[in-house]
């Protein structure tokens, strides 16, 4: 009788270091949604990364076909980066990932973009920037999907944002630039760094000093305490409308002298979204004032 072929992941013998045959393919699709559950549904970051990393190990004790096994590699990462960031251990992301494929110039496009993005948003740029070069001017890197992508990213969210406007226009300009962007592409980008070089000329000679939190605070309070007080003057007119009568106390005035004084008090836009709050409010008292002084008519024709 033949003896059986061990996985390449098994060193052993048939004895006591026996290891388990690894898991088929359908339990690795299966753990995958666990994980992609675990993290969405549940919102248990913690199991979720465990089993990102279990099937990560798994999948080194597999002998699949290259492509499906970088698939399931690659997603399980994205969840596992996703994990981390959900328990702020975002700073620990990259490192985490370079565990996972080795080689930095590997590691897959979309990996790239989520890390960019992530380091981006929570403020630290240029945590990204060495890694993200060296990516991009791998030449294996060339003909992959997201390479455009990447550029795009390292160039908005990474070059603009530190300042390193020579080192955009190079990249622009130079084989990456010509590898992920058309003419127009490479133009419009170009522009866009010449609009940041601007801005920041005008900012050197044009320095402003950033706004007081109290300064800030105050436009707020004060519009809090005019519309109290244009409330207070609402509710008279209100009262010396049922007061005086209708035929003594003309109401179309007193409409158009409310809605004049609201919009001298606050100047506000009535097409600013930030005025519809106010509007509305506004629009409120009149109809109770309108309920107060014609209800009994309108009981008394029913």
């Amino acid at each position: 009788m033949s003896s059986g072929v061990m996985s390449s992941c098994s060193n052993g013998s048939f004895g006591s270091d026996f290891s388990p045959p690894p898991p088929s393919l359908s339990q690795m699709f299966n753990m995958l949604d666990s994980a992609a559950e675990l993290m969405m549904v549940h919102r248990d970051f913690h199991a979720a990364l465990g089993t990102c990393n279990r099937g990560l190990e798994s999948l080194a004790c597999m002998e699949l076909e290259e492509n499906r096994c970088e698939e399931l590699k690659a997603a399980f990462c994205m969840l596992g980066v996703q994990a981390l960031a959900e328990l702020n251990q975002w700073h620990g992301v990259f490192s985490w990932v370079l565990q996972q494929y080795e080689h930095l110039e590997i590691i897959p496009a979309k990996i790239m973009q989520t890390c960019i993005l992530l380091f981006s948003k929570v403020g630290e740029p240029a945590v990204m920037q060495e890694a993200t070069r060296v990516w991009l001017h791998c030449s294996s890197n060339g003909k992959a999907a997201g390479f455009r992508t990447v550029a795009e990213l390292y160039l908005l969210h990474i070059l603009l944002p530190l300042g390193h406007l020579e080192e955009a226009r190079e990249l622009i300009s130079g084989d990456v630039g010509r590898t992920a962007f058309t003419e127009d592409q490479r133009q419009t980008a170009l522009d866009v760094v010449e609009e940041k070089t601007r801005q920041n000329e005008e900012l050197f000679l044009n320095p402003r000093s950033p706004p007081d939190s109290d300064a800030a605070a105050r436009p707020a309070s004060t519009r809090g305490t005019v519309m109290r007080k244009l409330e207070a003057m609402l509710r008279f007119l209100h009262r010396k409308c049922l007061l005086t009568g209708l035929g003594s106390f003309p109401l179309r005035k007193v409409f158009l002298a409310a809605v004049l004084l609201y919009m001298l008090f606050l100047r506000l836009d009535p097409a600013h979204p930030s005025s519809f709050m106010w509007i509305s409010k506004l629009l409120t008292l009149i109809r109770q004032m309108w309920r107060s002084m014609f209800a009994p008519y309108y009981q008394a024709l029913t």
